[in-house]
């Protein structure tokens, strides 16, 4: 049967009901929470700090550790198991990868920033919105940034080209699936991740990436309302 309509009845160049916020846990340097459709991502930061063991410092500039981790009861699929696993050690070390281009950590020699991000419920789309939340949080701790970082899933569905893949559609049966998270600094349109699980052609991939753009343009600009949201209050 092929893919004529979305399952949820967007548009195949929409994504889901986005909501950002920083601010939301206290005791951090920096924190954010970054929703899309039924996936929360919180992100908190701390740092930059002294790096112990001291054979881990650099002493030409700060060292970036993201952590990412699903909560057991998170998934719309099978249940997480607790604890570390490949995939979210694979996560955490590409979600620092799509950040570090936006940070200027020689200013920080022999320090550590953490970055920890949770996800309490998911719904597809959790290392994108892990992404935007930790890229807010690190804005919000006050660190040098040259840019923010977006991010979104792209894919193919059957035959169908689509932006930020829900659930259902990263399950379909009825058709081949191409899953393509995607990271990028809004204001030099560079990209900082690109990552592929399926098959798609080459003119469909860069049709997608332009698709995307267009939604992580608007994924930014609710980044910056919550960062500008949250001062806007102190200032008040």
């Amino acid at each position: 049967m092929p893919y004529t309509k979305r399952i949820d009845g967007r548009g195949f160049d929409e994504t889901r009901k986005i909501e950002a916020k920083v601010g939301v846990i206290k005791r951090a340097d920096g924190s954010a929470m970054f929703k899309i459709g039924n996936t929360w991502a919180y992100a908190a930061v701390y740092g930059p700090r002294n790096l112990h063991p001291k054979f881990l410092q650099d002493p030409q500039r700060g060292i970036l550790r993201c952590n990412y981790n699903m909560m057991p009861f998170s998934s719309s699929g099978e249940r997480v198991r607790p604890g570390g696993s490949r995939r979210s050690k694979e996560i955490s070390l590409v979600t620092g990868k799509a950040l570090l281009p936006v940070l200027d950590l020689e200013e920080y020699p022999n320090s550590v920033v953490d970055v920890f991000i949770e996800l309490p419920q998911t719904e597809a789309g959790s290392r994108c919105a892990g992404i935007c939340a930790a890229s807010m949080a690190l804005a919000d701790a006050g660190l040098e940034m040259k840019d923010l970082v977006s991010a979104v899933s792209a894919g193919k569905v059957d035959d169908k080209l689509v932006i930020d893949l829900d659930y259902a559609e990263e399950s379909y049966k009825d058709g081949s699936v191409a899953d393509i998270p995607i990271a990028i600094m809004p204001n030099s349109g560079k990209i900082t991740l690109l990552q592929m699980d399926g098959e798609i052609k080459k003119d469909e991939l860069m049709r997608l990436i332009d698709m995307a753009k267009k939604a992580l343009n608007d994924i930014y600009e609710i980044q910056k309302k919550a960062l500008k949201e949250k001062y806007h209050e102190v200032e008040m």
